[in-house]
């Protein structure tokens, strides 16, 4: 209801006179808002909200301004990720009993006991949300991988045919899994100098899960005949993945085991080459960002260093479509000392290469990237370079050819 007060001129300001009339109205309501008329000559009062403050007649006052807290973007910021996890299908029954020592057993028990603790290492616990959940079945586990790492490598004739199996299986169970998201997605270098390492939680296990394959293929019982029906070509494929963690040691160890069973697999040897180029393919030309590649070429090199002569196209193919555009990339610093020894050992094989070797040099140089400049090729050489451009060598310039390798393993490894 609207209760005419007394009139108040329009510009006598906008506080109203505490009157008596005006504050029996406030001590009778709840509500109390004065506010202007049609009239722009008079004020009235309205009961409806508990505020003095009126408001000329004929405008609308402002409504209340809303204070929004900053919201401050994260997503650029890097935070340091010293440890993860891989996402590992954590066992439900994880209670392990720990099972009598393999040297204590008779040898006719031997062989049914080891395939007892290769199952019972297929376990997986979880070294994350609860890291110290578990630990007395955690060390039972660890224990077994230790004894078995100890057995392979000291006793003879303890591999039989059952074993192959369970020994694969046990090492796909605990390493194949899905790696954690990149800590760096954007693919900076790393600075072992100033940046930590992503390390794997769960490497208490995963370690001894690498050695005890190791010592496996290595031992002088293991016969690749038979270890061939479960060693394939989906078991090489789902190893070079791994080649994109980010912990340095587990890639040191898949460098090792990869360069093992190409050795002993002489069938899986072209798909092993296949797939590491498809790697860097993929690397080059797609995602910039891989943190295997350094391991990938030490293998190449020592692959290329046993190639045969006269080279295979295919060799001649790999080296100019597929290891020259790696200078490329942006983050050569991270693995050119083991670019340069594969582009080495490939010039020593075939002075031929010479010189699309060098026009691939001179096509990818570095004009505006300077940390990338430091490390290239013929860095402490650049006047051959630059005399290259303006007059061809030719192919039997046997100096000049054999001075490039010289020059380009010189400057690359003299600083390491």
């Amino acid at each position: 209801m609207l209760n005419k007060m007394k009139k108040i001129p329009a510009n006598s300001g906008i506080a109203v006179n505490n009157n008596n009339k005006v504050n029996r109205l406030l001590n009778t309501a709840d509500n109390t808002t004065v506010t202007g008329s049609a009239d722009s000559s008079t004020w009235d009062v309205i009961l409806t909200n508990p505020t003095t403050t009126i408001t000329p007649a004929g405008i609308t006052p402002p409504p209340p301004t809303q204070i929004n807290k900053l919201q401050i973007s994260t997503a650029g910021i890097r935070k340091d990720k010293r440890r993860s996890s891989s996402r590992f299908n954590i066992s439900s029954n994880r209670e392990l009993i720990k099972l009598p020592h393999l040297k204590d057993t008779s040898p006719s028990e031997q062989e049914q006991l080891f395939i007892q603790k290769l199952r019972q290492c297929c376990v997986l616990f979880d070294f994350v949300s609860d890291p110290l959940s578990d630990i007395k079945w955690k060390e039972v586990k660890r224990d077994a991988l230790q004894e078995m790492v100890e057995y392979v490598s000291s006793q003879k004739n303890v591999i039989t045919e059952p074993i192959y199996l369970e020994a694969v299986n046990m090492f796909s169970v605990n390493v194949f899994r899905t790696l954690p998201p990149c800590s760096n997605p954007n693919g900076a270098e790393f600075d072992p100098e100033e940046d930590e390492p992503t390390l794997e939680a769960a490497w208490p296990h995963l370690q001894l899960v690498y050695e005890f394959f190791l010592r496996f293929i290595e031992s002088q019982d293991f016969q690749p005949n038979i270890a061939k029906k479960h060693i394939d070509q989906k078991f090489v494929l789902s190893l070079l993945e791994l080649f994109d963690s980010e912990d340095p040691r587990e890639r040191d160890f898949l460098k090792t085991t990869l360069h093992r069973i190409y050795g002993k697999f002489l069938g899986l040897r072209a798909y092993i080459r296949k797939q590491i180029n498809n790697i860097f393919y993929r690397f080059i030309y797609e995602t910039e960002h891989h943190n295997g590649i350094a391991e990938l070429l030490e293998i190449l090199g020592s692959i290329i260093n046993g190639f045969a002569l006269p080279l295979k196209e295919e060799h001649k193919v790999f080296l100019l479509k597929v290891l020259l555009p790696l200078h490329k990339v942006k983050s050569l610093s991270a693995y050119h000392p083991q670019l340069a020894y594969c582009v080495v050992q490939f010039l020593e094989k075939d002075a031929s290469l010479s010189e699309p070797v060098v026009q691939s040099l001179l096509k990818y140089w570095p004009k505006t990237h300077s940390p990338k400049e430091a490390s290239y090729v013929l860095e402490r050489n650049g006047r051959n370079i630059r005399r290259y451009r303006t007059s061809r060598i030719s192919k039997n310039n046997g100096t000049f050819i054999s001075s490039v390798s010289q020059m380009y393993f010189q400057s690359t490894f003299s600083s390491s």
